[in-house]
């Protein structure tokens, strides 16, 4: 099962550059790994990560094998108005979790 972390914060003076950080617990296999009988171990990466505010698109990475487990993902972006920030991890094996914080701005 997976969880997120997110760090938003609460309050900022419009105007103002914000952090958003965002931690997906998240075991991933890059699919190269062999068992100990020589079976592949199927590939489970989260493959996406996007971030929207009040339904505009802020941020968007893709993410590939060599992205490390429980990937940690911080950015910048302007505080303009108050709302609400939607987080979205899309990966292998119809993995999807969601997320979301609100933020005041003054």
């Amino acid at each position: 099962m997976a969880s997120a972390l997110i760090n938003v914060p609460a309050k900022a003076k419009r105007g103002d550059i914000i952090e958003i950080k965002t931690l997906m617990s998240h075991i991933m296999e890059t699919g190269y790994r062999h068992t100990a009988s020589g079976e592949i171990v199927p590939r489970n990466i989260i493959t996406s990560f996007t971030c929207r505010f009040n339904g505009n698109e802020i941020f968007r990475t893709d993410l590939f094998p060599a992205i490390s487990a429980n990937p940690f993902i911080t950015f910048f972006t302007t505080a303009t108005e108050s709302g609400k920030f939607e987080f979205e991890w899309i990966g292998d094996r119809g993995f999807s979790e969601t997320a979301s914080a609100s933020i005041s701005v003054e």
